[in-house]
């Protein structure tokens, strides 16, 4: 079989996906925005059919909510559907960690330790859209460096509906996620002791989850053609 050709409007229905999922990772759009395709469409000035499969395609993902007579919306997880994806994220992180080589990680080493300063450089600042993007960030770098593309591709969207599942239910208002746990996962790493590196992301897991507080949030009024012409 030939390569598959990927048509200009599949390349444009992606840029709209990645946008869209862009803001709502680092929370620019929060559970239950209503994303209007009129104000998508000039903020990205993008065509409004691309805008349509963009939606249908971030719905099938569960990225998005598609409702009758409202249109579509950023999902609001159910407090089932969180501990859920907490459980997804355990069995893939896990089998990511599994699959990485000190050899792989003296490969990336240059990336890693360029992606560790900037996580300090965040952490230490109070800018809290950089310190979800950078370690949010971490988890999606693992996935790359373990060269499985499949199990790099679910844990994408396993990230963002994360995202969305902190939005609504995070205890504080501080990202849960922990930059010296992810120190010592690279560390484990480097060193070869997976049991190890397993033992820290499952327990960082384990925390994220636990500091979730399960209660609903009132639909936001938000701009979406602000929200995304910042990106």
């Amino acid at each position: 079989m030939g390569s598959r050709t990927v048509t200009s409007k599949q390349i444009e229905v992606q840029r709209i996906v990645d946008a869209l999922s862009k803001a709502i990772a680092q929370h620019r759009l929060r559970p239950g925005t209503r994303l209007i395709e009129a104000q998508i469409v000039e903020a990205l000035k993008a065509n409004r059919n691309h805008v349509q499969s963009a939606l249908q395609r971030l719905a099938m993902q569960r990225i998005v909510t598609i409702e009758p007579n409202r249109g579509a919306l950023v999902s609001q997880p159910s407090a089932k559907e969180a501990r859920d994806v907490f459980a997804a994220r355990r069995a893939i992180e896990r089998a990511i960690v599994e699959s990485i080589t000190p050899e792989a990680m003296r490969e990336h080493r240059q990336r890693t330790a360029a992606h560790m300063r900037s996580e300090r450089k965040a952490t230490n600042a109070s800018d809290r859209r950089d310190i979800v993007r950078e370690l949010s960030e971490f988890h999606l770098m693992l996935g790359e460096i373990s060269g499985n593309t499949v199990l790099a591709e679910i844990l994408g969207n396993l990230m963002v509906r994360s995202s969305l599942i902190v939005a609504l239910y995070q205890r504080n208002d501080q990202p849960a996620c922990a930059s010296d746990e992810h120190e010592q996962i690279v560390s484990a790493l480097e060193q070869g002791d997976r049991d190890k590196a397993i033992r820290v992301m499952i327990e960082h897991l384990d925390e994220l989850e636990a500091q979730l507080a399960l209660e609903e949030l009132a639909e936001p009024e938000v701009d979406i053609r602000q929200i995304l012409s910042d990106l």
